[in-house]
């Protein structure tokens, strides 16, 4: 007997983001470049397997590409002005003797081996970090995922959304627009061609914002309830309370000095009662959505998956300082932790529990933003270019 296909659908764009979030966390407690490499592969993998066809899918590729011109930056700042580590000298760089209030400072002059390392485990940490953010933008949908923002924080949701779906939506209408200049005959490459190209991308996201704004404005957008002078202040403080505790939470956390326990605390009330103020203000919104995403076992376990990541690093960071942030003088391959290794490779689950999502998901739209506007064609201004 033959198996019935899977049923193709979208998972939540919530658990995307809570499994990439996670993820890019677990990354921020390591500085061992297997580990950090294998998180890169992860991403890459459910990426590769759970994509659509969607314009802000190639987003992945382009948050990379960031990720290694920032890596290229860190290593020739260290070259240059890194303080000096003794160890292997690798080359020596003309130096530039610097004033005694500048001492601690240096321009040029011996580059060790000891000091690249240290540059390229750190700025892989950060490649690590972009490409889980590049992952949750490549495979939630932001037009879905604005519709998951609480009433309370809608206003705010439409500009993350907005500002998170910035690079793809460039990239998509960076597209086009190379595909009018061919059809035309017209150069797509030369500081000319690079020019008008820039030009028609900024007119044309300039049109696209004002669109959105006048589809905003015509839909009632920003509308609230009236409440009650002092069930208004009651959410603020708790809200404000809450976001308070989650901010010295979150810095105790990073402390070392600071009892985990206590950290875990203060994050846990701030979490409780900024839910609680989310809650009581989203009285306010006067909004309805229509068909809401599900959250099924899918959804679960991709978020878990994550969650269980970030758990295992954070208490690897603690048990195993000396495998999860390797030194680099003296000179020594870094160890492979087993614990952090699997929870690396349990973070890869969503690319088999993720339903698959269909061929032709995401292909009518060119611009990730405009379909919360109507008129999502190509502007005038980038067709002229």
């Amino acid at each position: 007997m033959m198996r019935a296909p899977r049923a193709t659908r979208a998972l939540h764009p919530v658990a995307w983001w809570l499994w990439a979030l996670a993820l890019a966390a677990a990354a921020s407690r390591t500085l061992n470049p297997l580990l950090l490499s294998a998180i890169i592969a992860v991403a890459a993998l459910v990426v590769a397997a759970r994509r659509s066809q969607a314009p802000w899918a190639a987003s992945f590729r382009a948050f990379l590409v960031l990720g290694v011109a920032v890596l290229g930056v860190r290593l020739v700042f260290e070259a240059l002005f890194g303080a000096p580590i003794p160890g292997t000298t690798l080359f020596t760089l003309p130096e530039v003797t610097l004033p005694e209030w500048m001492a601690g400072a240096r321009l040029g002059g011996a580059v060790t081996v000891e000091a690249l390392l240290a540059a390229l485990y750190s700025g892989l940490q950060l490649v690590a970090i972009l490409a889980c953010v590049g992952a949750a933008n490549a495979l939630a949908n932001p037009t879905r995922l604005l519709k998951s923002v609480p009433g309370a924080l809608y206003e705010a949701g439409v500009a993350v959304v907005v500002a998170l779906t910035l690079v793809p939506s460039a990239l998509a209408h960076l597209q086009l627009i190379r595909e009018a200049r061919r059809l035309r005959g017209q150069p797509s490459r030369g500081i000319t061609s690079v020019a008008r190209t820039a030009t028609a991308v900024l007119a044309g996201a300039l049109e696209r914002s004002l669109t959105l704004a006048a589809a905003m404005d015509s839909r009632g957008f920003g509308r609230l309830r009236p409440l009650p002078a002092r069930e208004r202040r009651i959410t603020a403080t708790l809200t404000l309370a809450g976001l308070i505790s989650l901010l010295i939470g979150g810095f105790a956390l990073l402390d070392a000095s600071t009892a985990p326990l206590a950290a875990v605390a203060l994050l846990t009330i701030g979490a409780a009662l900024a839910l609680i103020g989310l809650h009581r203000s989203n009285r306010r919104a006067v909004r309805s959505v229509y068909r809401p995403d599900p959250w099924r076992w899918p959804e679960t376990v991709t978020v878990a998956s994550g969650v269980i990541a970030a758990a295992v690093y954070t208490a690897a960071a603690v048990a195993l300082p000396a495998e999860m942030l390797p030194v680099t003088n003296p000179l020594a391959w870094p160890a492979l932790p087993l614990a952090p290794l699997l929870a690396t490779l349990i973070a890869a689950a969503p690319a088999w529990v993720a339903p698959p999502v269909s061929s032709t998901s995401g292909k009518s739209t060119a611009d990730p933003v405009a379909s919360l506007a109507p008129n999502d064609h190509l502007p005038a201004k980038a067709v002229a270019a």
